[in-house]
């Protein structure tokens, strides 16, 4: 049985807005062991749901797609934003250069 967790990503640290963070995925957790080719010494399992990866708009959805699916999940909460106000004058605080 496929077990899949659902997550909410973090932003990504090479942009400044938060448009690519707004939706929830649903991934699946590996089912097979990742092996070396002997060969040409690449790295790869037989395990094709490891490659998939499904946006849901909300929480809601992804929950509803997994028990109608049958798949065993867990559902990981975002945390919540830390906001550190600061203003222009910190910028040029005695204390900042002492």
């Amino acid at each position: 049985m496929a077990k899949a967790r659902i997550f909410k990503p973090a932003k990504n640290a090479m942009q400044s807005g938060r448009a690519n963070a707004a939706h929830w995925i649903l991934e699946f957790e590996p089912q097979e062991r990742r092996e070396v080719d002997p060969l040409v010494g690449w790295v790869g399992s037989g395990d094709t749901l490891q490659q998939l990866h499904l946006r849901f708009p909300t929480r809601e959805e992804a929950v509803a797609y997994a028990e109608r699916e049958g798949i065993a999940y867990t559902v990981e909460e975002p945390k919540p934003r830390r906001l550190v106000p600061n203003n222009y004058a910190d910028n040029f605080a005695a204390s900042k250069w002492s």
